[in-house]
């Protein structure tokens, strides 16, 4: 593990038992990632050109993203401060911001259109010039404030993409609305009444339509509507409350998605966020609906802000790399460029509360996983999280799909309880799924194979038919089926390349223990292989590997062991996928997989796994012994070492 790279504070374990961090921890933080960007500015200060590789938008976009996403933490910094801060500081922003809206300067900000990305932009200028409203935009000449507003108004009457970018054009013109400049309140009502159309209940939103549900719902689809109701006044009246419930709602889950380390599960779209995951805490806590009591609040956004400094982030030169730990590009997607991490300035929400504020001064309390073994099911997106308190993991099963709309397809054979999948065009399923959607087990301990040449094979955190080229089908239409308990089910479908069948697969995962149970149901063309994968473990040296009959193992140096073990249907023909530049954990990973021909094609072939993901110790060949596992048409019945018996 590197050394941080940043000056801290003396640890407090009086106050923060847990972490060591006290707000000043925060400050300090903060003061380092803002000073660090000082050598990439530009001679008028309104753009930061990090190193890097470019996103697909340009230099000039990448620049204004560099300065307005740190402007809001350093708007957050000031505003906390009450200003009472360095006065350069101040000035920097104030001269950018001067310097960025002269349309005739060399520094000018790229124009906001239909759809372009700097609308996200122009929506982290705006929070940030109305929470440092005193010490910047009331102190500007009247003719910089005219060219900011002139320039923010590029986003009245807009297109934007039918997602959470609805709301920058929302919070954007609030804050038009709030320095008396034009706008139109269509707008404004048009975005909340779609985030409205997409809220799924449990204080879950889909991002646009579909089944996009990621760490995005706290970070933005929360985010973004709270921010409106600041800006609003008034707390936004009714409409803002309305926002608020469902915050609270989220939050009675939120702490679940966070492992004893301070590690957020690795999962979904714009993970180089990081500091982000724990935005939606603070959040809370500012707008007085949060159900968290204030030491969990602060001991889970210091823990997981720990975490990320103690593994080397910021970096030796104070940046935030384009990756999770180290710079690892297959975690972002090309409109990424070298300032995206800096989306992560939410996660400084907490230093707009006053330092006497509970939340700093209330001694930290544990986070569930630390208190017992924790099992929560969350139908809305469709998933099940299983934290164990003796290695501090939590895992998160995946049973509510690839993150987007499923396409239909023809009817199959379906069991006495199951519906069809809806009728349609026989569809080949894309080469490649998102892995960080579409996979069955997400971690706090391990990230999936991401990287192209990873993506190809598709073995980790996936049940699979292979062809005999090699090709492996894909997860791309789910259909969720059931999420209660310690139970949840679900349905893919799909084909594969120059077949005319289709294949189903149905499966349902049973938590027990820190072990899970996954019963899948196959209906496969003939000639193909089924294939399930475990967790990818990964690290800077090369993974150990086990294998048995019907089971195999991969371990990390550090004792992180991913199992997978054959209960019925499989063969005893195990494997090890050995895979190098491909996670975001290190360089060296690898993956257990079971495998067996499929059956006859019209038969049902039932396939029973056990999994692990674990930092005890682990025996997989008694675990096969002692688990049994019996098929009698559609029962499956599992019995576990005490006599007690699971049907599924």
């Amino acid at each position: 593990m590197p050394a941080p790279h940043v000056s801290l504070p003396p640890a407090d374990h009086v106050l923060s038992p847990h972490t060591g961090w006290t707000r000043a921890h925060w400050e300090a933080l903060a003061d380092r990632l803002l000073e660090a960007l000082v050598p990439y500015a530009t001679p008028g200060l309104a753009q930061y050109r990090l190193p890097g590789r470019a996103s697909s938008s340009g230099v000039a976009a990448d620049g204004l993203a560099g300065f307005a996403r740190s402007f809001l933490l350093a708007s957050f910094r000031i505003a906390g401060a009450q200003g009472e801060i360095d006065p350069r500081l101040v000035e920097r922003y104030a001269r950018g911001l001067t310097t960025g809206t002269d349309r005739d300067g060399r520094e000018a900000w790229p124009e906001l259109t239909d759809c372009s990305r700097q609308m996200s932009e122009a929506a982290t200028v705006a929070v940030a010039l109305h929470e440092s409203r005193r010490w910047i935009w009331d102190r500007l000449d009247g003719g910089t404030r005219e060219r900011i507003v002139d320039w923010l108004w590029g986003v009245v009457g807009r297109r934007t993409p039918d997602d959470h970018r609805r709301l920058h054009q929302v919070v954007t013109e609030q804050f038009l609305a709030s320095v008396g400049a034009p706008y139109r309140q269509d707008d404004i009502d048009a975005g909340l009444d779609r985030l409205d159309d997409w809220y799924a209940g449990d204080g879950w939103y889909g991002d646009g339509d579909g089944r996009a549900f990621d760490h995005r719902n706290g970070w933005a689809l929360h985010l973004y509507p709270l921010l409106w109701s600041r800006l609003a006044g008034g707390g936004g009246g009714a409409r803002g409350q309305v926002f608020r419930d469902r915050l609270a709602r989220y939050l009675t889950v939120h702490p679940h998605l966070f492992g004893g380390d301070g590690a957020p599960v690795h999962h979904g779209r714009s993970l180089a966020y990081r500091f982000a995951a724990v935005s939606p805490a603070w959040l809370g806590a500012l707008t007085g609906c949060t159900p968290l009591a204030p030491g969990l609040t602060r001991r889970l956004a210091s823990g997981t802000v720990r975490h990320f400094v103690e593994r080397g982030v910021p970096d030796e030169r104070g940046l935030l790399p384009l990756g999770w730990y180290e710079t690892f590009l297959p975690v972002a997607r090309p409109h990424s460029g070298p300032a995206s991490p800096y989306g992560g300035s939410t996660g400084f929400l907490g230093l707009l509360l006053p330092p006497e504020h509970a939340v700093w001064t209330a001694r930290e309390l544990p986070l569930p996983v630390e208190e017992s073994d924790q099992y929560t099911a969350l139908p809305a997106p469709g998933w099940l999280l299983h934290g164990t308190k003796r290695d501090g993991i939590v895992r998160l099963i995946n049973h509510g799909g690839a993150g987007g709309t499923a396409p239909t397809g023809p009817a199959v054979p379906s069991g006495p309880s199951l519906p069809p999948v809806p009728s349609g065009p026989v569809e080949v399923d894309p080469p490649v799924d998102d892995p960080h959607r579409a996979k069955f087990g997400y971690s706090t301990a391990t990230a999936p194979e991401s990287a192209a040449h990873a993506g190809e094979r598709n073995v980790d955190g996936h049940v699979a038919l292979v062809a005999a080229d090699g090709t492996a089908s894909r997860r791309r239409r789910v259909l969720p089926l059931h999420c209660s308990g310690r139970t949840a089910a679900s349905r893919q479908w799909g084909g594969l390349p120059g077949r005319k069948e289709r294949f189903t697969i149905d499966t349902t995962s049973v938590l027990r223990g820190p072990w899970e149970i996954r019963v899948h149901r196959v209906h496969a063309p003939s000639g193909v292989t089924v294939r399930e994968g475990g967790y990818a473990v990964a690290g800077p040296a090369r993974p150990t590997s086990e294998r048995g009959y019907g089971w195999a193992l991969a371990r990390t140096g550090d004792g992180l062991t991913s199992v997978v073990v054959a209960l019925h249907g499989w063969d005893e023909d195990t494997g090890i996928a050995r895979e190098a530049e491909a996670n975001a954990f290190g360089p060296h990973s690898a993956t257990p997989f079971l495998r067996c021909a499929a059956g006859h094609p019209g038969d049902a072939g039932v396939y029973v796994t056990l999994l692990a993901l674990t930092r005890d110790s682990v025996h997989p060949q008694a675990l096969r012994e002692s688990v049994s596992c019996e098929v009698e048409g559609h029962e499956v019945r599992i019995t576990f070492p005490e006599g007690d018996t699971v049907s599924v």
